[in-house]
C-alpha cells in the first residue's frame, strides 16, 4: 500500500475585516446574548451622551435669549439623569465585554494548545518551541478586541456618528454635506494606511514569536551557554532581535501619528468652516444661535467617533492579524484526523512487521529503502548502525509519528497507518537516552503514564525501577519537586524515575533508546533489574551504540544509508564477518583497552561468556533477562 506524503499546503489569502468576518461571527456565536446585551447598553449608553448637545440648542435659544427660567432645571436635571445612566453603562459594558474578552483568550488559548497537542510530530520538528509557546499565549490575545469592548466601541461610535448626522442634516443641509465631503476624503485614506499597516503587524507576530523562540532556547541552555562563556553572544542575538521587534514597533507607531495629526488638522479644518458658514447662516436668520452651537456640539459627536477609529482601527487591524496567525495554527491537520484511522485493538499482543517500508522526510531524499523484518510478541529487536543510518526513523514509524511513504507497518497483523492512535499508543513505553522530566515531583513525573495508578502501583513501580532508594532520602519524599527538566536529580536518577514511568505504564511494545549509554557503570547497574523487569513479555525495541549490552537479543538489525544491511542474532551476525563483525571488534576492542591493562585487549573473545574482568556481564542487562549468570 502506497502513502503519498502531503502536499505543501496552499497559501490561504490575508484577512482583512471583510474575509475575517465569518471567523469573527463564529467566535460571537457562543456568545451572541451577551453582545446583545452589550450592543443593548451601548446604544442606550450613546443616546444619553447626546443630551448634552441636544439641550445646548434649548439652553441657548430658550432659557437664555427668551429668558424661560423654568426650562433650566428640568434641562439641567434630564443631562444629569442621561449622564449618570450614562456612566452606568459603561461601568456594565466594561465589566461585561472586557470580562468576556478574556474568556475568550482563555478559552481560545487552550483551544490553540489542544490543537498544537494533537499535530503531528513533523510539525514540532519544524517549529520552535518558542514560537509554538508565541502562537498559544500571545497572538490570541489581541482578539479580545473582536468580541471585547473595542469592536463594540467601534459599533457605538457609527451608531453615534449616525444619529448626530441625521440631526445636522434637519439643522443645515449645506454644512453636513461640507463636512461629509471632507470625512470621506479622510475615510479613503484611513482605509488605504489600515491596508499599509497590517503586513507589519503580521510581521510582529512573526518577529515577536522568533525572539521567543531564541530566548527560549538559550533559557533551557543556559548551561551549555555558562560552559562555553556565551553570555555576551546570546545577548547580542537577543539584542538583534528586539531592536527588529522595536523597528517594526516604530514603523506602526509613525504610520498611527501621521493618521493622528490628519485627524487634528481635518477637524481643525471641518470646525473652521463650520464657524465660517455657520455664522453666517445666523447672521442671514437662516438657523437661531443655539442651532449653531447644538450643530458643533453634534458634528463632534459625528466626527470624533469616526477620527477614533484610527486607534480602535489599529487594535481590531492587530487582533485580525493574530486571528490569521491562530487560524494558520488551527487549520494543520492532526495526527489523528486521517480518515483511515478507523480500526481499535482491543486484543493487544505487540507482534510487529515491517514489509518492505521506504520512508522520506522531504520528496526525492529516502531515509528508508525497502525495510523488512517481523519483531514477534515478547522478542528483543536490536538496531545498531552509524549515525543517520535510520535507526530513529524506524522507531518514529513504530510509534506511529510518521507514516510509511509507501510499504506496510503491522501491528498484530493491521496496517498501523489504519490504527486509531488513542487504541495504540496506550500499549506503548518509552525509556529515552535523555529523560524528559517535567518541573513537579517525582510522583508527578511517573504517574504521568498513568494517572490513576493507585499510590500502592507507584511505589511498585519506585521499588523496580530502585527509585525508593533515593527518593525516600528526600526530605519531602516523592513529593520533592526536581525542577525543570529533573536537573535537580543526577543522570542516573533521572533514568529510573524514567523507567520507573514506564513500568507503570504497563506497556506491550517498550522502546528503549540508549536507556543506559549515558549513565557510568554503577549507575547502570542499578537500573539493570528495573529495565530486565520492565522487558519481560514485551515486544522491545532497543537502539544500541554500546553494542555489548545486545549480544543477548532475539534479533538484531543492522542499519545502513536507510537499509537493513544485516540480520540476526550476536553469534550468527559476528560468524558472518561483515559489518556487524567490523562494529563489534573496533568498539569491543576500544573498550577493552578503555578498561584493561596493556596488552589484556587482544585476550578478549567475542562470546557470552564472562571475559575474565566481570566487566562484561555486568554491563549486559539481556543477561538479567535470560537469566544466565554469566
Amino acid at each position: 500500500m502506497n502513502h503519498a506524503q502531503a502536499l505543501p499546503a496552499k497559501p490561504k489569502p490575508r484577512l482583512n475585516f471583510r474575509t475575517a468576518l465569518p471567523e469573527i461571527l463564529a467566535l460571537m456565536r457562543p456568545r451572541k446574548g451577551l453582545l446583545l446585551v452589550g450592543l443593548l447598553l451601548m446604544a442606550i449608553n450613546r443616546v444619553c451622551g447626546l443630551a448634552l448637545p441636544f439641550s445646548t440648542r434649548y439652553l441657548v435659544d430658550n432659557v437664555i435669549t427668551r429668558h424661560q427660567s423654568n426650562l433650566l432645571l428640568p434641562i439641567v436635571i434630564g443631562v444629569l439623569a442621561a449622564t449618570l445612566t450614562q456612566g452606568v453603562t459603561s461601568f456594565a459594558l466594561t465589566q461585561l465585554l472586557s470580562k468576556a474578552g478574556q474568556r475568550l483568550i482563555a478559552e481560545l488559548r487552550m483551544k490553540v494548545q489542544q490543537h498544537v497537542g494533537r499535530l503531528p510530530v513533523a510539525y514540532y520538528d519544524s517549529n520552535k518551541t518558542g514560537v509554538l509557546v508565541s502562537r498559544i499565549m500571545s497572538d490570541v490575545e489581541g482578539v479580545r478586541n473582536l468580541v471585547g469592548t473595542g469592536l463594540v466601541e467601534f459599533l457605538g461610535g457609527l451608531l453615534t456618528a449616525a444619529i448626530a448626522m441625521v440631526v445636522l442634516f434637519r439643522i443645515s443641509t449645506q454644512m453636513t454635506l461640507i463636512a461629509i465631503a471632507f470625512l470621506s476624503i479622510f475615510a479613503i485614506a484611513l482605509s488605504k494606511a489600515f491596508k499599509t499597516i497590517r503586513p507589519i503587524f503580521r510581521e510582529r507576530g512573526k518577529i515577536t514569536a522568533d525572539v521567543t523562540g531564541r530566548l527560549t532556547e538559550s533559557l533551557g541552555g543556559v548551561r551549555v551557554v555558562k560552559g562555553y562563556h556565551a553570555e555576551e553572544r546570546e545577548h547580542a542575538v537577543f539584542g538583534t532581535g528586539v531592536n527588529r521587534l522595536l523597528d517594526n514597533v516604530l514603523k506602526t507607531l509613525t504610520a498611527t501619528s501621521v493618521m493622528s495629526l490628519s485627524s487634528s488638522v481635518l477637524l481643525g479644518v471641518i470646525g473652521a468652516i463650520v464657524w465660517l458658514v455657520g455664522s453666517r447662516q445666523v447672521l442671514s436668520g437662516a438657523i437661531t444661535l443655539g442651532e449653531l452651537f447644538s450643530y458643533t456640539a453634534f458634528l463632534a459627536f459625528m466626527t470624533v467617533p469616526l477620527i477614533s477609529a484610527v486607534s480602535i482601527g489599529t487594535q481590531l487591524t492587530e487582533a485580525i492579524a493574530g486571528l490569521e496567525r491562530t487560524r494558520e495554527v488551527l487549520n494543520e491537520s492532526p495526527e489523528d484526523a486521517d480518515p483511515r484511522r478507523t480500526v481499535a485493538l482491543p486484543g493487544f499482543t505487540g507482534d510487529v512487521e515491517f514489509r518492505r517500508v521506504n520512508f522520506e522526510y522531504d520528496p526525492g531524499k529516502p531515509v528508508l529503502n525497502d525495510v523488512s523484518f517481523h519483531a514477534r510478541p515478547g522478542t528483543v529487536t536490536a538496531l545498531v548502525g552509524s549515525s543517520g543510518s535510520g535507526k530513529s526513523t524506524t522507531i518514529g514509524l513504530i510509534s506511529a509519528f510518521h507514516v510509511p511513504t509507501s510499504g506496510e507497518v503491522l501491528v498484530d497483523g493491521v496496517d498501523l497507518s489504519t490504527v486509531r492512535l488513542d487504541s495504540y499508543r496506550t500499549h506503548l513505553g518509552l525509556v529515552l537516552q535523555d529523560s524528559f522530566l517535567f518541573d513537579g515531583s517525582i510522583r508527578e513525573n511517573i504517574s504521568f503514564s498513568r494517572p490513576a495508578a493507585t499510590e500502592e502501583e507507584i511505589l511498585s513501580a519506585c521499588r523496580i525501577a530502585r527509585v525508593d532508594e533515593f527518593a525516600e532520602r528526600f526530605a519531602e519524599g516523592y513529593d520533592t519537586i526536581i525542577g525543570e527538566r529533573g536537573v535537580k536529580l543526577s543522570g542516573g536518577q533521572r533514568q529510573r524515575v524514567s523507567i520507573a514511568r514506564a513500568i507503570l505504564a504497563d506497556p506491550r511494545i517498550l522502546i528503549l533508546d540508549e536507556a543506559t549509554s549515558s549513565l557510568d557503570s554503577e549507575s547502570e547497574q542499578l537500573i539493570q533489574e528495573g529495565l530486565s523487569y520492565l522487558m519481560k513479555g514485551r515486544t522491545t525495541f532497543v537502539i544500541a551504540h554500546r553494542l555489548s549490552t545486545i549480544r543477548r537479543a532475539d534479533q538484531i538489525l543492522v542499519i545502513e544509508a536507510g537499509s537493513v544491511l544485516e540480520h540476526g542474532n550476536h553469534e550468527s551476525l559476528y560468524a558472518l564477518g561483515g559489518r556487524y563483525f567490523d562494529l563489534y571488534n573496533r568498539q569491543h576492542g576500544l573498550e577493552s583497552n578503555l578498561f584493561l591493562a596493556p596488552g589484556e585487549g587482544d585476550k578478549i573473545e567475542p562470546s557470552d561468556k564472562n571475559n575474565g574482568d566481570g566487566r562484561e556481564a555486568r554491563l549486559d542487562p539481556m543477561r538479567v533477562i535470560s537469566g544466565s549468570g554469566n
